[in-house]
């Protein structure tokens, strides 16, 4: 069954995905396509928060810097490791956003901490992500979908076990979440390029 056959067909998205689970960047598609707004008249936003300066916090500008390499039709990304959003600047980035799309769909990407048994799981959910909040930062909540990666265990010394999250793990997702996205703006791309040309066919003489 192709790509498209599984988007159509499926009717059960997966909220939470494991980065390392079979086909995981098709299923963070899947439930991201199924959860933007339709028909799409308004300009998407991928908002990836964090920082290069924290290992388990650089989640979000991995998979922005990612999604930059990637030839994306769809969604404008923000926040990479070259230009991280973080606590110091978040709302001035985010007015600016809001200044050069208007009415602009934000989908918000952020790393945060968990129960053991969930680390390397990541979350695709309606509603704005709360950055900071693991570290108990007061910031203003980001989005109208976020994804989020549980890259630690919570309960103890957040700011030291984001400081000592293992890099591969915290790149590893950044690479599903990235490839989920792209694979969501490709599906989007086929979806507006298969009725046009079934209408095209339909108006051939026979």
């Amino acid at each position: 069954m192709n790509l498209s056959s599984i988007f159509f067909h499926s009717k059960n998205e997966k909220e939470r995905v494991f980065y390392d689970e079979q086909g995981a960047a098709t299923l963070v598609a899947m439930r991201l396509v199924s959860l933007l707004p339709s028909p799409l008249t308004q300009p998407m936003a991928i908002v990836c928060i964090g920082t290069d300066r924290s290992t388990g916090d650089s989640l979000g500008p991995f998979v922005g810097t990612m999604l930059k390499e990637k030839n994306l039709s769809y969604f404008h990304v923000y926040g990479t490791l070259e230009e991280p959003i973080h606590a110091v600047n978040l709302e001035e980035k985010i007015i600016a956003i809001r200044s050069i799309h208007e009415n602009v769909f934000m989908v918000a990407v952020d790393a945060c901490l968990g129960r053991l048994k969930s680390v390397g799981a990541i979350t695709i959910a309606e509603g704005p992500v709360r950055p900071g909040a693991g570290v108990n930062k007061q910031l203003p909540p980001v989005g109208d979908l976020h994804i989020t990666g549980v890259v630690n265990v919570s309960g103890f010394m957040e700011f030291f076990v984001l400081q000592n999250t293992r890099l591969h793990l915290v790149m590893s997702m950044a690479k599903t979440i990235a490839n989920g996205i792209y694979e969501a703006d490709r599906y989007l791309k086929r979806r507006e390029y298969l009725p046009n040309t079934w209408s095209q066919e339909q108006s051939k003489p026979l």
